[in-house]
């Protein structure tokens, strides 16, 4: 199947892959930039994919992402140019968090999936800009310390 180019920010956290989409400004980079940074002092394996733009497509009935040979190990944060960070080429996708306004997020949430690149992903939709509430939430999902 042909990758479909799609705006979002991809990274691993251990053996999970979590896809956070959302409008420019909306925090993606922030939010991945945060997970990376809390499963780093904590001793688990997190690494970007990519940030901004990516290849998805299904394979085998998973979403795998891929990140442009061109924006490769790069991360825009904002009022500077990317800067260069530890990458995944390309990840299999277990969380797709997308990122809403306040007033648009169901306070408690429905487990659903919403196919992205033809393939269903298990979705969470959280405030966008506010990567401090986002953060436990992304964990309790990914049933990731201290959500055992």
């Amino acid at each position: 199947m042909r990758a479909e180019n799609i705006h979002g920010t991809a990274l691993l956290i251990g053996e999970r892959g979590v896809l956070i989409t959302g409008p420019s400004g909306a925090g993606k980079t922030t939010l991945a930039l945060t997970l990376l940074d809390h499963c780093r002092a904590r001793g688990l394996f997190s690494r970007l994919i990519g940030d901004d733009r990516l290849l998805a497509a299904a394979h085998a009935g998973r979403l795998v992402c891929r990140v442009p040979a061109t924006i490769a190990g790069l991360a825009e944060v904002p009022g500077f140019m990317p800067r260069p960070l530890p990458f995944e080429p390309g990840g299999v996708i277990d969380l797709h968090v997308r990122l809403v306004p306040k007033a648009e997020m169901a306070r408690f949430q429905e487990e659903i999936s919403e196919p992205v690149a033809g393939c269903p992903v298990p979705r969470i939709d959280l405030a966008e800009c506010n990567a401090a509430t986002a953060l436990p939430a992304v964990m309790a999902r990914l049933s990731i310390a201290p959500f055992l």
